[in-house]
């Protein structure tokens, strides 16, 4: 009988030589929680395709928001759910001073100063069609005019006083007009985190559900914006000049079903880079575990240090406060 002469078993063999040897490690510090933020006061409402997440209203969320804090993520992503009478064809909600979002940001850098806010710059939670951006006479997303709104968007955001602002519009050229702008009016602290490659994908559905755009937008689609997912050489495209237009930070969007272009932004670029677990990959596999088909938390946690080991640096996932205890480091 002949015998190995490296028996890669042998490390595997004890739990403490498998932790010495583990290549990949992940940290809370990687994680931020997206949280929705309702109009109202003591609202809680549970989002029926996102079992464990809710809608709060300012006054609620900023106590769930000092518990995230607490648990030691170190940031959290705000999206807005508005009513239908703030949404317009010119989304001009998108940059009201005195808005839900930058109210929101304003009460959570007073309460917990510590905790980065990130808010995403986009039109869709503000139209009245769910678009991301203007449309013209036949519903195209119109490129140029939408940047336009988007610039007032982001700079409300940061005279409110966020960290992060997030273009998720995906209009080409945005990131260098957004830094300029920016950088112009004093903000030259306020970082981007650019959605680069933001893909057509039908894993935000939950999302949609979420902030109530789904049935505005019909039989719209996003394909005109939004990248293809058969594509790959054009998301490092995206990413090249996402970076060279001031991004500080880039992103792959959605994560699981792409950690191939995860994998080849980090290795082409070697930048800051976030993956976001979107709303249908988080429902995916939260409805498995909850029937018992996956375990708790080794799904999620084997779903993220994927993510972590194909190269994201930062990972934006609805697991992150549950997942927050059971992750040392």
């Amino acid at each position: 009988m002949s015998f190995p002469t490296e028996r890669l078993r042998r490390p595997r063999a004890k739990a403490f030589s498998r932790r010495m040897v583990r290549e990949t490690r992940l940290s809370v510090d990687q994680l931020i929680y997206p949280m929705f933020v309702c109009e109202g006061t003591n609202q809680v409402q549970p989002i029926e395709t996102m079992p464990g997440i809710c809608r709060y209203s300012l006054d609620v969320l900023l106590v769930e928001a000092k518990k995230i804090f607490d648990l030691g993520i170190p940031a959290i992503a705000l999206f807005p759910v508005v009513s239908g009478s703030l949404r317009s064809a010119d989304a001009a909600e998108a940059y009201n001073p005195n808005g839900l979002l930058q109210n929101t940001i304003r009460a959570l850098k007073k309460e917990v100063p510590e905790l980065g806010l990130m808010a995403d710059v986009a039109l869709d939670p503000f139209t009245s069609h769910g678009q991301d951006g203007l449309t013209d006479d036949v519903g195209y997303v119109m490129n140029d005019e939408t940047i336009e709104v988007l610039v007032k968007q982001a700079l409300s955001h940061a005279e409110a006083g966020v960290d992060i602002v997030a273009p998720s519009d995906m209009m080409d050229g945005r990131i260098g007009v957004i830094r300029k702008a920016l950088d112009e009016a004093g903000f030259i602290h306020t970082q981007i985190m650019a959605y680069s490659a933001k893909y057509a994908s039908t894993f935000y559905g939950p999302f949609r559900d979420a902030v109530s755009s789904k049935n505005l937008l019909g039989k719209g689609t996003k394909e005109t914006y939004q990248m293809d997912p058969a594509n790959a050489e054009e998301a490092l495209r995206e990413v090249a000049l996402d970076l060279e237009e001031g991004a500080d930070m880039v992103m792959v969007k959605p994560a699981l079903p792409y950690l191939d272009i995860v994998h080849q932004v980090k290795t082409r670029f070697q930048r800051p880079l976030a993956a976001f677990q979107v709303s249908g990959e988080y429902t995916m596999l939260r409805y498995a575990m909850d029937q018992g088909a996956l375990s708790w938390p080794q799904a999620a946690l084997e779903s993220l240090t994927c993510i972590k080991r194909a190269g994201a640096d930062v990972i934006i996932t609805y697991f992150a406060k549950d997942i927050a205890p059971f992750i040392k480091g």
